[in-house]
């Protein structure tokens, strides 16, 4: 069983910047591909980026491209999503997700869940 704990949400300006972080434990960090969701009130979750088990292999949502860097790190179990130049329309709450082997775009393949962190942004 893989438990991760989401951290680094807040209140911030239109412009600025956050590092979302996510620890995992509970598993193998490496067999992992991992993703980051949001869902904002009212709306469904969407997928925002995600990485493969190695690391060399990124994808993100088009409106996240040049703005969103997602990274990990192996030696502390984690997985981050840098959120640079935030919108308001960036204001959600945001999942990290793991899924056994292989990344995902889609929330339904993903084996194991945070509890969120908020991110809200104001104009």
């Amino acid at each position: 069983q893989v438990q991760l704990v989401e951290s680094g949400g807040g209140l911030v300006q239109a412009g600025d910047s956050l590092r979302l972080s996510c620890a995992a434990s509970g598993g193998t960090f490496s067999d992992y591909g991992m993703g980051w969701f949001r869902q904002a009130a009212g709306k469904e979750r969407e997928f925002v980026a995600a990485i493969s088990r190695s690391g060399d292999i990124r994808d993100y949502v088009d409106s996240a491209k040049g703005r969103f860097t997602i990274s990990r790190d192996s030696a502390k179990n984690t997985v981050y999503l840098q959120l640079n130049t935030l919108k308001p329309e960036d204001t959600a709450v945001y999942y990290c997700a793991a899924r056994l082997w292989a990344y995902s775009v889609y929330a339904s393949n993903y084996n194991y869940w945070g509890q969120g962190t908020q991110v809200t942004v104001s104009s």
